[in-house]
């Protein structure tokens, strides 16, 4: 858990400059995968497996700034979008190009060891259903 937050503060000062923190990256990177750069909230939460309200509060955030805009949703006009701005494309692209400059703050260990490490935490993911084993 240590190693995690270590993790977690050095990307989140490495994505300052573009106002974001790295659960609003993460968001932002979902929508940019999504087919149509937008995703029902609660299938934002699931992916990011975090609780609605955190949810919200990242969109709140990213909406502020224009890089999300929501919608209803045009399959049951009921619930609600989060569908990635321009804007939104413009500053993930960027920050994902800072991430991999510094090579998303892992340059401590090599190729071999993150290629284990992968490989290690690889039985957790396929536990949690992440992806299946083989894959």
């Amino acid at each position: 858990m240590r190693a995690h937050q270590i993790l977690l503060g050095q990307l989140d000062t490495l994505l300052k400059p573009h106002d974001l923190t790295f659960a609003r990256y993460e968001a932002l990177v979902l929508l940019t995968f999504s087919k149509s750069g937008a995703l029902p909230l609660s299938r934002i939460g699931e992916r990011l497996m975090v609780h609605p309200t955190s949810v919200t509060n990242t969109v709140d955030r990213l909406e502020r700034a224009g890089l999300v805009r929501r919608m209803r949703n045009p399959k049951d006009g009921r619930g609600v979008l989060a569908e990635i701005t321009g804007k939104g494309r413009e500053v993930v692209e960027r920050a994902t190009a800072d991430l991999m400059a510094a090579d998303f703050c892992m340059t401590m260990y090599g190729e071999g060891e993150l290629a284990e490490m992968f490989e290690t935490l690889r039985t957790i993911r396929v536990a949690a259903g992440d992806f299946k084993p083989g894959e």
